[in-house]
C-alpha cells in the first residue's frame, strides 16, 4: 500500500475531506444547510443538533490536527507515540463509521458517505502504518 499512495499525498486527502466536512457541519449547525441527514437521520431537536454537531466539529478539528502533525505540517517531529495511536484510533473510528453509515435511515447519507467513509479509512491506514 505504502508504494500505492505517499504519506503526503493520503495527508493531503484525508485534510481536504476533513476540513470540507468541518465546513459541513458548521453550516449544518448554523442552520444553512438541514440537518436529516446526518447523524443517520436521527437527530429529532434542536439541542440534539447543536449537540451533536458541536461534538463533530470538535472532532473534524481533532483529526485535521492529528493528520497535520503525522504528516510533519505542524509541530514535526513531536507527539509520535500519541499522534501514532491517534492515527489507528482515527483507522477504526472511520471503520466503525462506515459500517454506520450502511446501516444509516437517510440514503443520502448511506450513498454518499459510504463511500467517502471507507476512503478515509483506508487513506487513515496507509498514514498509520508508516512508521
Amino acid at each position: 500500500m505504502k508504494k500505492l499512495i505517499s504519506i503526503r499525498l493520503a495527508s493531503n486527502l484525508i485534510i481536504t475531506i476533513n476540513t470540507t466536512a468541518l465546513l459541513m457541519h458548521v453550516l449544518i449547525l448554523l442552520k444553512i444547510v438541514p440537518y436529516d441527514f446526518v447523524w443517520g437521520g436521527r437527530l429529532k431537536s434542536e439541542s440534539d443538533l447543536v449537540i451533536f454537531e458541536s461534538m463533530s466539529i470538535v472532532v473534524q478539528i481533532l483529526f485535521i490536527t492529528i493528520i497535520a502533525v503525522k504528516a510533519g505540517y505542524i509541530f514535526k517531529g513531536k507527539f509520535k507515540r500519541t499522534v501514532n495511536v491517534g492515527t489507528w484510533v482515527m483507522f477504526g473510528l472511520m471503520v466503525l463509521n462506515t459500517i454506520g453509515n450502511l446501516f444509516s435511515n437517510s440514503g443520502l447519507e448511506t450513498m454518499v458517505m459510504t463511500p467517502i467513509t471507507c476512503l478515509l479509512a483506508l487513506l487513515v491506514f496507509r498514514l498509520a502504518i508508516e512508521k
